[in-house]
C-alpha cells in the first residue's frame, strides 16, 4: 500500500510541485485532506503549521507524522524512509542545541536531522529533555554537572543523533557506577528530631537506595546533600552540618536502614538509575575514522549504490507502495559521475634558470625552475691559505698571547702610591714600543684670529665695507648669500665705481 502524504496549503505553488513530483517517481501518494495513517508535510515557523498540530496532532492516532517538506527529498537522499524516532508519547521530543556548538553549517545540518526523524531542535534549554552540546568543550561538563540529578533531562554529544538514527531508536548514554569512597557503617554523636531522621533517610533512599553499593558514610553524600540548602524544598538541611548528618546516620545504621528500605520499597527505584549517587555520566566516545574502500576497476565505493527503501520491515526497489519499480538506478546524487584526474609525476628537468607555464589539474606535469638566490658573501674576498702547514712553534707562540696570565686581575687599580698593575707597566712598554709608528692624536684646530680679537672674516668684511665705502651690514648680508671673500670685493668694488660714473643731476652742462 502506497504511503500517503498531505502537503501544507500555503507552501509556494513550485515548491509542492516538486515535492509531488518526487513522491510520484518513489511510489508515494499525495492526498487532498490529512490521512489518518501518513505524514504532513509542514514549512517549519509558520502559523499554519502550528495550527495543523493543533488539530491533527492527537494520541489517537499515533502513526501520523509531522514532518517538514524536505522530508521527501532526505529519504531520496538516503536511499531509504526515515524513521520517525524522537517522539515520546507521542509528541515530537524537545531538543537545544547549545552555543558550544558554534559552526552554523553543523547546528543546521542537525536541525535538519532531528525534524527529518520526528525530533523538535526549537526548545530552550530549561524546556528541552534533550541537550545536545561539544562534549569537547568545559560547557559540557557544566552541563552534565548541572542537570545529573534530573532524571528526565539529558545533556548528550551533537553525535548523540547521528547514533540514535543508524541504530533506528533513541539511546541514551548510560551511568556507570563510580565508587563515592568512605567507610562501613558507624556511630554518630548527637542526636537529631524524627522529622530530621525522615528526612535524611528519604535523602540516603532517593541516593543509595541499596546498601549493599556502599557508600553510605561517605563525606560527599552528606556534603551535597548540605549543597543542596539553597533550594527552597531543602531548607531543612541548615539545620546541621554535613558532619553532624553524617555522625546520625553512622551512629544510627541499623534502626535508619529499615525506614530507608521501607521508603526503597515503595518507590522501587531500579539499581543504577540516573540520579543516584555514585553513577556518573560514561564518557564520551571518541569517533573512529573508517576509511572507505573503492573498488580497483571502476573506483565506485564498494557496496550497492542504489539503496532501496524499507518500509514496516518489507524491502522496495525505490517505491513506497510494494510495487516494483522500472529498473534502472533512482536519480539522484549518488548517480552522478564524478571527474577523474591523473596524478601528475615529476620528470627531470632539462633546463635551468627556465619558468615554463603553469597548467591546469588534467595538463602534463609542467615543471617549475628557479634562478638560484645570489650568494650573500660572494663579494668578500676568501682567505687564501698558505703554502705550507704552520709549525708547533708558531701556534703555540700565537697561544700565548691569547692566554691570560695566571696572576693577571682583570679590574686590578692602582692604589695610592703602589706599584702600578701589571696591565698598566705592559701597556706603556707597548707604548714606547710602538710610538715611533704611533699614530699622533689630532685635536680640533684653532680658529685664526686677528690683533684686534676679530675673526679674518669678519675682519675682511669691515676692509672691505670701508675700502669702498659701504654700510657693513650690507657688506656682511651679501657675503653670508656667497660665502666668498673675493666675490664679495669684486661686487662692491663694481658698484662703487658705477656709483661714481653717475652724472651729478645739479651740475650745469658744459658749453
Amino acid at each position: 500500500m502506497a504511503i500517503k502524504f498531505f502537503i501544507q496549503k500555503d507552501i509556494p505553488d513550485e515548491i509542492q510541485a516538486e515535492v509531488c513530483d518526487t513522491i510520484a517517481a518513489l511510489g508515494g501518494r499525495v492526498e487532498p485532506k490529512v490521512p489518518r495513517v501518513g505524514f504532513v508535510l509542514v514549512q517549519p515557523g509558520t502559523a499554519e503549521e502550528e495550527r495543523l498540530r493543533l488539530c491533527w496532532s492527537t494520541s489517537e492516532r499515533p502513526e501520523r507524522y509531522f514532518v517538514p517538506y524536505t522530508y521527501v527529498e532526505a529519504c531520496k537522499v538516503s536511499g531509504m524512509l526515515l524513521k520517525q524516532i524522537f517522539i515520546h508519547d507521542g509528541q515530537p521530543i524537545r531538543m537545544h542545541i547549545d552555543s558550544s556548538i558554534a559552526n552554523i553549517n553543523v547546528r543546521s545540518t542537525l536541525s535538519a536531522r532531528i525534524m527529518h526523524s520526528g525530533g523538535d531542535p526549537t526548545a530552550s534549554a530549561q524546556s528541552a529533555r534533550v541537550i545536545l552540546a561539544d562534549p569537547n568543550t568545559e560547557i559540557f561538563q557544566h552541563l552534565v554537572k548541572t542537570y545529573q540529578s534530573e532524571a528526565n533531562k539529558y545533556v548528550e554529544s551533537y553525535l548523540w543523533v547521528k547514533k540514535c538514527i543508524e541504530k533506528g531508536q533513541v539511546i541514551y548514554t548510560p551511568v556507570v557506577y563510580k565508587n563515592p569512597g568512605g567507610r562501613r557503617p558507624g556511630e554518630e554523636r548527637t542526636q537529631f528530631t524524627a522529622e530530621d531522621e525522615q528526612h535524611l533517610c528519604e535523602w540516603i533512599a532517593a541516593k543509595i537506595p541499596y546498601k549493599e553499593t556502599g557508600g553510605r558514610t561517605g563525606n560527599r553524600l552528606y556534603q551535597q546533600l548540605c549543597e543542596m540548602g539553597s533550594e527552597p524544598e531543602f531548607a531543612w538541611v541548615a539545620r546541621h552540618t554535613w558532619q553532624s548528618w553524617r555522625e546520625r546516620y553512622k551512629k544510627n545504621a541499623t534502626r535508619l536502614d529499615v525506614k530507608i528500605a521501607e521508603i526503597v520499597d515503595e518507590k522501587k527505584p531500579a539499581h543504577g538509575e540516573k540520579g543516584q549517587y555514585g553513577y556518573v555520566r560514561k564518557p564520551e566516545e571518541k569517533p573512529k575514522r573508517t576509511r572507505k574502500k573503492r573498488n580497483s576497476t571502476n573506483g565506485v565505493v564498494d557496496g550497492d549504490p542504489n539503496a532501496s527503501m524499507k518500509v514496516e520491515g518489507g524491502a522496495v526497489n525505490g517505491v513506497l507502495d510494494g510495487v516494483s519499480a522500472p529498473p534502472g538506478p533512482t536519480p539522484g546524487p549518488s548517480t552522478v559521475p564524478l571527474e577523474t584526474y591523473s596524478l601528475p609525476m615529476p620528470v627531470p628537468l632539462s633546463m635551468t634558470g627556465v619558468m615554463s607555464t603553469v597548467g591546469g589539474p588534467a595538463d602534463s606535469f609542467n615543471p617549475i625552475a628557479y634562478q638560484p638566490p645570489t650568494p650573500v658573501f660572494q663579494h668578500m674576498p676568501m682567505p687564501v691559505p698558505g703554502q705550507g702547514p704552520m709549525d708547533a712553534e708558531t701556534a703555540r707562540r700565537d697561544v700565548r698571547k691569547e692566554e691570560m696570565e695566571d696572576d693577571e686581575v682583570e679590574w686590578q687599580i692602582r692604589e695610592g702610591h703602589a706599584t702600578p698593575p701589571a696591565w698598566a707597566a705592559k701597556r706603556k712598554v707597548d707604548g714606547e714600543e710602538e710610538g715611533p709608528h704611533k699614530r699622533q692624536r689630532i685635536g680640533p684646530q684653532e680658529e685664526p684670529e686677528m690683533p684686534n680679537g676679530l675673526h679674518v672674516i669678519d675682519q675682511a668684511v669691515r676692509d672691505i665695507a670701508q675700502e669702498f665705502r659701504f654700510l657693513l651690514e650690507e657688506v656682511q648680508e651679501y657675503y653670508d648669500k656667497c660665502g666668498d671673500p673675493e666675490r664679495t670685493r669684486n661686487r662692491f668694488k663694481r658698484a662703487r665705481e658705477a656709483i661714481n660714473a653717475l652724472e651729478d643731476e645739479d651740475e650745469p652742462p658744459a658749453t
